[in-house]
C-alpha cells in the first residue's frame, strides 16, 4: 500500500490516449482523478462538474458513474476500504501465528494505508459525517473491520473473544494515532507502537 496506484489526473493525458477505456478503466480513472484533488485542494473542491472536467469528460459521464456528489464520497471511501483490506490480508497472512506479531501487523498496516493516502483520508472522514446517508456507509465499512480484528485476535483472547467495546475503542485509537501522525504531531514508528500495544492490551484484558 506503499504505492499509490498511478493517477490518471488531467486533460491532456485523457487526450494523449486515443483509446476508449472500459467502463472499469474510467471508474479509475475518475476515483484517482478525484484522490487527487483532495489531496491539491480538499474535500469541498470535489464536484461532479470539476471531476468531469479535470478527468477531460462531460459532466454525464462522472453522473453515470456516481449519480451524485455523495455517491462519489461513498465510492471512494469504499476504493480506500478495498485497499486497506488487500493490505492487511495479505500481511497477517504472510505473519507468525503470535499475538504479538498480529498486533504489530493490523498497526503497521492501519497507519500505513492513512499515511499512504496522506490529508486524502482525514478530509474524507470529515466529508462522511457530513450526512446521515454517508456516516451509514462509514459504519458499514468500521463494521467489518473491527469483525477482521476480532476474528483475527480470537485465538489468543479468552472465551468470549474480544468485547465489541474494545473493538470500538481500538479503532479509535488507531484513527488519532494515524490522524497525528498526519499532521506530523507523532512519527509513524510511535502511532505504530502505541497501536499495537494497545491492540495487545485489550486482547490480554479479554482473558
Amino acid at each position: 500500500m506503499k504505492n499509490r496506484p498511478q493517477v490518471v489526473s488531467s486533460r491532456a493525458a485523457a487526450a494523449a490516449s486515443p483509446r476508449r477505456l472500459s467502463k472499469e478503466e474510467r471508474l479509475r480513472q475518475l476515483l484517482d482523478v478525484s484522490w487527487k484533488l483532495i489531496s491539491d485542494e480538499g474535500t469541498d473542491a470535489l464536484t461532479l462538474g470539476r471531476l468531469a472536467a479535470e478527468a477531460g469528460v462531460t459532466k454525464p459521464v462522472a453522473y453515470d458513474h456516481f449519480g451524485t456528489r455523495n455517491g462519489l464520497l461513498a465510492a471512494l471511501y469504499e476504493d480506500y476500504d478495498i485497499r486497506q483490506t488487500a493490505l492487511i490480508d495479505a500481511a497477517i497472512a504472510a505473519s507468525k501465528p503470535s499475538l504479538n506479531e498480529k498486533a504489530r501487523v493490523i498497526a503497521s498496516s492501519y497507519v500505513n494505508c492513512v499515511l499512504t493516502q496522506g490529508r486524502e483520508i482525514p478530509e474524507l472522514l470529515a466529508a462522511l459525517s457530513g450526512s446521515a446517508e454517508l456516516a451509514a456507509v462509514k459504519r458499514q465499512y468500521q463494521l467489518a473491520f473491527i469483525e477482521k480484528c476480532k476474528q483475527i485476535l480470537a485465538p489468543f483472547a479468552g472465551a468470549q473473544g474480544v468485547s465489541q467495546t474494545s473493538l470500538w475503542a481500538m479503532l479509535g485509537a488507531a484513527d488519532a494515532l494515524s490522524q497525528a501522525t498526519v499532521v506530523g504531531d507523532i512519527s509513524e514508528q510511535q502511532a505504530q507502537d502505541e497501536l499495537a500495544e494497545t491492540i495487545r492490551a485489550m486482547v490480554k484484558r479479554s482473558k
